[in-house]
C-alpha cells in the first residue's frame, strides 16, 4: 500500500462529503463507485468510461438514392388514410 493520508469528513447540503488530497492524483469532475464492504471499509473505485457512441447525425443525406423505410410497427391514423387518399385525387 501507498502513502496515507488524513481526510476529514464534512456536511455538504444534505451529503457528507471527504476531500481526496491532490498528492493522490485524482482529477476534478470525475465520477466514483462508492461501496461499504462486510468489515465496514469504503471502497472507492473509479466508474469505467462510457464506451463511445458513432454519431450519424453528420451521415444525413450523404448516400444518394438511399430512401428510408416507413414504419410498419403501427396502424396508421384515419386521418391520415384519409389525407393521402383526397392527395391521390387531385
Amino acid at each position: 500500500m501507498g502513502r496515507e493520508y488524513i481526510a476529514k469528513s464534512f456536511k455538504s447540503g444534505n451529503s457528507v462529503a471527504i476531500r481526496i488530497p491532490a498528492a493522490l492524483g485524482v482529477e476534478p469532475d470525475q465520477e466514483w463507485i462508492v461501496a461499504r464492504d462486510d468489515s465496514g471499509d469504503l471502497l472507492i473505485r473509479p466508474k469505467p468510461q462510457a464506451k463511445a457512441k458513432l454519431d450519424v447525425s453528420k451521415f444525413w443525406g450523404k448516400a444518394k438514392g438511399l430512401k428510408v423505410p416507413g414504419r410498419r410497427d403501427f396502424d396508421e391514423r384515419p386521418s391520415t388514410i384519409a389525407a393521402r387518399a383526397a392527395n391521390a385525387t387531385k
